[in-house]
């Protein structure tokens, strides 16, 4: 088994910005963690051909939380493929399948209540976008401590970001994909955009649990991937 990262680039506010979705390979087949914004399948195809592979290898989606970023091409993924199965924790697939309002939607609407100017400019669009997203049924739900891809791959729970935010951990390869749990920052683990934290303690303690499963590379949707020499970081 190898975890491969797929670097996404993209503009956003007329700046240059990467998303680093992660392929895990096993044997031949291809689980893709998190599928990027709206309108990024080509994208993420596009990586996954350009290493070698087929999208008929790809045979599942993990989604470690339900965000715009991190959901955007499901939807296009499972209409496109329809092999592909997804999985998520309980929590995150009730909004992942559309059946309950998502937290992220409902905190946005909040904060927009409270926003002005540029900043409410800003909100408004971001509700939108939410609003926008299309659903997609999830086939398989994980929690704390369970083993997938033939035992190979450890489910993390690390809410605080969301509260259903899950993580993967890789004994045998001392490897984590951390989704949001933690973002790369200047060769450091941190915090996620603590201002969208659900829960800040929470994410602040998931942080911490994750840079104590005593890993050798950390595999961030934000900022890239990360080796380590030491337990902490």
């Amino acid at each position: 088994m190898r975890i491969l990262e797929l670097p996404i680039e993209y503009e956003f506010n007329n700046q240059k910005s990467y998303l680093y979705p992660s392929l895990i390979v096993k044997d031949n087949d291809l689980t893709l963690v998190d599928t990027g914004y709206p309108g990024f399948l080509p994208l993420i195809e596009h990586e996954i051909l350009k290493n070698g592979f087929t999208i008929s290898q790809l045979k599942q989606i993990i989604i470690t939380h339900y965000d715009d970023d991190h959901i955007g091409s499901l939807y296009e993924f499972k209409q496109k493929y329809p092999w592909i199965q997804v999985i998520s924790s309980a929590i995150e697939a009730k909004y992942i399948c559309g059946a309950e309002k998502s937290e992220r939607l409902v905190q946005a609407e909040q904060m927009l209540e409270q926003m002005t100017g540029e900043a409410a400019d800003f909100g408004n669009w971001f509700v939108q976008q939410l609003n926008n997203l299309q659903h997609a049924a999830v086939d398989q739900t994980v929690q704390d401590g369970d083993m997938i891809l033939d035992n190979q791959c450890k489910i993390i729970a690390t809410p605080g970001h969301t509260s259903g935010h899950i993580s993967l951990y890789f004994p045998a390869i001392k490897a984590v994909v951390t989704g949001d749990a933690a973002v790369a920052e200047n060769g450091q683990l941190i915090v996620a955009n603590p201002q969208f934290c659900l829960n800040l303690e929470q994410a602040e303690h998931s942080l911490n649990k994750v840079k104590n499963l005593g890993a050798k590379k950390y595999f961030c949707y934000h900022g890239g991937n990360i080796s380590v020499n030491s337990t902490v970081i």
